[in-house]
């Protein structure tokens, strides 16, 4: 599948523009992280775009969420095995086992905190920076839903906080237009 496709399956199938806003922004920052492990960052960037694609789905059934992606991809004839394991992954339903899987179960939860950081600074995401995020990751009542846990599961990539925050934030910057955070 190619970004274009991807991306006509994201917006036919989700209909909240914040939910699509954060699918754009996990891909942004997957696609930051592929060459890291060279990896294909149109890959990467394929599965941060489609990982929450049964959102709509789901969500008064949150144990399903992540296996109706899966069975939405493999019916457009998406047989991917590590985007799929990723995807099952970062819904909790096994342990990610390859980088792609780490890095969507970390990427994940801190855009959500980088999002919620710009929303607070005067600059948006243009004035943030990764020190920026860093305090507010510090601070336990600052965007709750942003597990702490899953960011930190960077370590398990070989990257510490400060270099992850850095690339996630640098990528989504690049496309701050289209996350609405210009």
């Amino acid at each position: 599948m190619h970004r274009q496709q991807a991306l006509e399956l994201v917006e036919s199938t989700i209909k909240t523009r914040n939910l699509v806003k954060h699918m754009l922004a996990v891909e942004a920052g997957m696609r930051a992280l592929a060459p890291r492990f060279e990896e294909d960052p149109d890959r990467w960037g394929l599965v941060g775009l489609l990982h929450d694609l049964d959102y709509a789905l789901t969500k008064d059934n949150p144990e399903l969420h992540g296996l109706k992606t899966v069975e939405l991809l493999e019916a457009q004839g998406i047989t991917d095995k590590e985007m799929l394991d990723a995807i099952l992954a970062h819904a909790d339903h096994q342990p990610p086992t390859t980088p792609m899987g780490q890095a969507l179960c970390a990427v994940d939860p801190l855009t959500g905190l980088i999002v919620a950081a710009a929303l607070v600074h005067p600059q948006r995401l243009a004035g943030l920076t990764p020190d920026n995020v860093l305090n507010r990751y510090k601070e336990k009542g600052f965007a709750r839903s942003a597990s702490r846990e899953g960011i930190a599961s960077c370590q398990q990539l070989g990257m510490d906080l400060a270099d992850f925050f850095n690339e996630v934030l640098t990528a989504m910057q690049a496309v701050s237009r289209e996350l609405g955070l210009s």
